[in-house]
């Protein structure tokens, strides 16, 4: 069977028309192949399932995966005998290398590791067609022909705003399309959220885009911009990605820029996980997914109550499986069938946040930084970091560090990397301390916060 793009768009619609029972046949039917191919191909597999049935089609049957474990069992866990952790961490350890083809074939990616390991992921050429499709289709369910048209007429141009220093998903991916693809290198431009919103602003009005794809909380820092003016661009769509936001937020965004936005649910784990309709409601998209909220026993969570965490199975990913894997994110699912009309499962996440952190400056004036914009997980030797905002002008670093890694030496590459940051919006006042406590973890779901603001 042809899994080209065309055919995953083209059986995706297929789905739809035919209705609930045909997704969840689809689903059961995808998730018994992926358990029989992590059987046969992973050795870790093999010898976690293996006093189960020869068919397994119900996710309840399998034991719960976590990132810590996996990723202590790396080489065992891929089904690829060529993928090595070694191989992985050389790779990743050359910033030149984002976005390039791992081994020639697959995408590395790594987390930030908010659950309180990082992880590094290789994803196939059938998870990324599975994410390209599921993102076509989500497109064709906000806009409308005359949005396409828009969008055309202005000459396609999409500005990603994402964190740039590591192999993070969005950034290795974007890079991917633009060095595959002459059209997308022209339309498509990368906008750090390391750059200070001043000189952030002025390139989006230069470059006027049709399209914005971004995490939450730089894309309502720049709404208001907007609001206030300095910021003057119509995009059509604006898509936001990774945190979450106020409701009331969506609706400010959607204002600001008198624009539809979007909102995508997902992880590097799992690619576009849901996608949300005119209700804020979020849709799971499960031909390709198994969603599973959860107790801390995990055991099912009623729809109508919170979950501690979700389990999620990708149905796309062979080379490194991901199956009732602990995503450490709290959902709610919705007991009744949503009102827009979508009979599928309807739920909202609770497990993340869009911490920002506001600044005064030497001036009186105010200087907001999207909490991405810190990440320094990308220096050698840091397992988790959180950093905690203790009076105005001032900033706590949390940091937990990877066996044999040398503490003075990684503290003094993460005071350079934010005194550089501080120093490019002009708040170089602004004091850093040393914490000797290790970060904190923050219910619910069990993840880490890495950027606390002042309360």
């Amino acid at each position: 069977m042809s899994e080209s793009l065309l055919w995953l768009l083209l059986d995706t619609y297929r789905a739809r028309k035919q209705g609930p029972a045909a997704i969840e046949r689809r689903q059961r039917a995808r998730f018994t192949e992926m358990v029989a191919y992590a059987r046969a191909h992973s050795p870790y597999y093999r010898e976690l399932y293996r006093d189960l049935p020869e068919r397994v089609d119900d996710s309840a049957l399998l034991p719960v995966t976590d990132k810590k474990t996996l990723m202590a069992r790396f080489d065992d866990w891929v089904t690829d005998r060529d993928v090595t952790i070694e191989k992985a961490r050389k790779f990743i350890e050359d910033p030149s290398l984002i976005g390039a083809p791992f081994l020639g074939k697959y995408l590395l990616a790594i987390t930030s590791g908010t659950t309180g390991t990082p992880g590094i992921f290789v994803l196939d050429h059938r998870h990324l067609a599975v994410g390209a499709a599921s993102m076509g289709f989500i497109f064709a369910q906000w806009l409308t022909a005359a949005d396409f048209l828009k969008i055309l007429f202005r000459g396609m141009r999409v500005a990603a705003l994402h964190a740039t220093g590591g192999h993070y998903a969005s950034v290795a991916g974007v890079t991917r399309a633009r060095l595959s693809n002459r059209l997308l290198a022209r339309q498509l431009k990368d906008f750090s959220v390391h750059t200070p919103l001043p000189e952030l602003v002025a390139k989006l009005n230069e470059l006027q885009p049709a399209m914005i794809l971004g995490y939450a909380s730089i894309i309502a820092l720049l709404a208001g911009e907007q609001e206030a003016g300095r910021l003057r661009i119509k995009p059509v769509l604006i898509v936001v990605t990774a945190e979450g936001l106020g409701e009331g937020e969506y609706g400010r965004i959607a204002r600001a820029f008198g624009s539809k936005v979007g909102n995508v649910y997902g992880s590097t784990e799992v690619a576009q996980a849901a996608y949300n309709c005119r209700e804020g409601w979020l849709h799971p998209l499960i031909d390709w997914i198994v969603l599973e909220p959860v107790d801390a026993d995990y055991r099912p969570t009623p729809p109508g109550q919170q979950s501690h965490t979700v389990l999620v199975s990708n149905l796309a990913n062979r080379v490194q499986p991901i199956l009732r894997y602990d995503l450490g994110d709290s959902i709610l699912q919705r007991p009744d069938p949503c009102p827009c009309g979508n009979p599928l499962p309807a739920i909202r996440v609770q497990g993340r946040a869009a911490d920002i952190l506001t600044f005064p400056t030497e001036r009186g004036e105010q200087v907001s930084i999207p909490p991405l914009a810190f990440e320094v997980n990308h220096i050698q030797g840091i397992e988790l970091f959180q950093i905690v905002q203790t009076t105005p002008t001032s900033l706590r670093v949390r940091l937990r560090l990877a066996p044999g890694a040398d503490p003075d030496r990684v503290w003094q590459a993460v005071h350079t990397e934010i005194r550089r940051l501080l120093g490019e919006h002009k708040l170089g006042h602004v004091t850093l301390e040393r914490a000797e406590e290790p970060p904190e973890q923050s219910p619910p779901g069990g993840k880490y916060r890495e950027v606390i603001p002042l309360s």
